[in-house]
């Protein structure tokens, strides 16, 4: 059994390019960045840091070039994939991206700027977007997570086999 899936939080080091293939279909690439945190043998806290290179596809392409910037706080899901080359001097060139699957948006920033803000109270919901999204037939963009529409209602003149979900303990 074999399994390449990544996920990655970060913060996004340039600005999404737009590119079309021929099909018509949109690609969107960045960079992300992710910091390590570690202690080396000294004791000295230390910091490295890491650049990815993400590439999105379709509609997932045209919302990462909407809405992410730079300095933009993402987490993403995917895959890794290794594109190789030849360049112009002959030599074979190798480039790893993460291909991204899904994506979750960091806060907005109030200040308007991309940069990421930690402060709980001005941090709006992140939406989730997958590659493959679209919107259901009869979904409500106006209703809340919180409503349930299809709950169960209560009868009080329930048979004998019938549960009563209201008196389930958890």
């Amino acid at each position: 059994m074999n399994l390449n899936k990544v996920f990655i939080l970060g913060n996004v080091t340039r600005q999404p390019e737009v590119k079309a293939l021929p099909s018509g279909q949109s690609v969107t690439s960045f960079g992300l960045a992710t910091n390590r945190f570690y202690t080396d043998n000294t004791g000295t806290k230390k910091q490295d840091a890491e650049f990815h290179n993400v590439v999105a596809f379709g509609k997932l392409a045209d919302i990462c070039s909407r809405y992410l910037n730079k300095g933009s706080l993402v987490f993403i899901e995917g895959r890794l994939k290794t594109r190789s080359w030849q360049s112009l001097s002959g030599s074979k060139q190798y480039r790893t991206e993460v291909i991204a699957n899904n994506i979750q948006l960091g806060p907005r920033s109030t200040a308007g700027t991309a940069a990421p803000m930690m402060e709980e109270s001005k941090s709006e919901e992140i939406p989730i977007i997958e590659e493959n999204y679209s919107p259901r037939p009869n979904e409500n963009p106006d209703t809340s997570i919180n409503e349930t529409p299809d709950q169960p209602k209560e009868n009080d003149d329930l048979q004998e086999d019938e549960i009563n979900v209201s008196q389930i303990p958890f």
